[in-house]
């Protein structure tokens, strides 16, 4: 049966997709260890900056080549690029210095795209998984946009991790806090997507209690129902024998007024 991404874009782009899930999952990680490394190590030789950066844009080529040949298989084209409207943004924006700020959500696009078929079926993995890319990723991004701004106080990458789990747990401490506009729409972006995050976490936790107790109001009910099969199983025997425990007493006492008599 055809799904519904084989109707609207048709089966060749489809299929494409999945053959790549893997292949893309290792090009995002590889692209986020280009764009890591240099942030938390300031000190780095500009050698090794130099390969990152080699990297990163080699990456970036292949998710630009991807598209283009994603863009070519699927049947309406058109549709395609208005659904993948992500995918565009995502090849567009590492040439535009000043939107380094929307990385964070490019590489969130690219580690999704590559772990959603990846981990099809494996909820509690995905969602672990992408929380954590999630605090990593925001501590990156706003290390990136703080570390050289005058007045920051958010300038180590330990201090980032911080800044970041608060945020996304919408907790907001305070003792760490952005001063620069691009650490800021960071922020902004970390408490939107902690207040799913925290939804979809209670979503979970209540339905696994949901399940627990409905196995164990099921566990007490066939508990209770057994004596009952028992006791009905055993009342057909004693009727099949033609004797109840009243019958069997009656001879006795019978016996006993005779031999008196």
């Amino acid at each position: 049966m055809a799904t519904k991404e084989e109707i609207e874009h048709g089966e060749r782009v489809t299929r494409w997709e999945r053959r790549l899930e893997v292949p893309m999952l290792l090009l995002a990680g590889a692209f986020l260890l280009a764009y890591a490394w240099p942030v938390i190590e300031e000190d780095m030789g500009q050698v090794m900056r130099t390969r990152l950066q080699i990297l990163s844009w080699t990456v970036w080529g292949a998710f630009a080549i991807d598209f283009l040949i994603r863009l070519w298989l699927a049947e309406k084209r058109l549709l395609y690029a208005a659904r993948r409207w992500y995918d565009v943004v995502l090849i567009l924006v590492p040439m535009f210095r000043a939107l380094r700020v929307l990385r964070m959500l490019t590489l969130l696009r690219m580690l999704n795209r590559a772990m959603a078929g990846t981990l099809a079926g494996r909820m509690s993995l995905y969602v672990g998984t992408t929380s954590a890319l999630i605090v990593f990723l925001g501590a990156i991004t706003v290390l990136d946009a703080e570390q050289d701004a005058p007045g920051a106080n958010i300038t180590e990458f330990g201090d980032a991790l911080w800044w970041a789990c608060v945020t996304v747990t919408t907790v907001g401490y305070g003792d760490y806090y952005p001063v620069t506009t691009e650490g800021r729409l960071v922020a902004v972006a970390l408490m939107v997507v902690g207040i799913a995050l925290v939804g979809v976490l209670t979503a979970a936790v209540a339905s696994w209690f949901v399940k627990n107790a409905s196995l164990n109001d099921g566990n007490s009910a066939e508990g209770a129902q057994a004596p009952v099969e028992g006791q009905a199983a055993a009342e057909p025997g004693k009727r099949e024998s033609g004797v109840s425990g009243d019958e069997e007493a009656a001879p006795q006492g019978g016996g006993t007024s005779s031999s008196s008599g």
